[in-house]
């Protein structure tokens, strides 16, 4: 009978006011496709989504169990992340 749909997406600031998007766009999107159980389009989306859980994860355990090389995983995990999210960003403006 009634239909409520629900839409918690914040806007992208970049994309409202500049016109581009910024290198986060899509990772809400992929964040909820990842939620549904969608792996391959949320991967397509935003591709640093998965990495960034599992390195907020990794950090997570780090601060409980103190691994000996974690702080090198971490700072590894970290430029992954990042050239992932450089890359996918040329990417998406060229």
């Amino acid at each position: 009978m009634f239909s409520i749909s629900y839409n918690f997406d914040i806007p992208c600031f970049y994309k409202k006011y500049f016109g581009f998007e910024c290198p986060w766009c899509g990772s809400q999107r992929a964040l909820k496709l990842l939620l549904e159980g969608n792996i391959t389009e949320s991967i397509v989306m935003f591709p640093a989504l998965i990495p960034l859980i599992l390195m907020f994860a990794f950090l997570g355990l780090h601060l409980i169990f103190k691994f000996r090389h974690g702080s090198r995983i971490l700072v590894s995990l970290f430029v992954l992340n990042i050239v992932i999210i450089a890359v996918n960003y040329i990417i998406k403006i060229f």
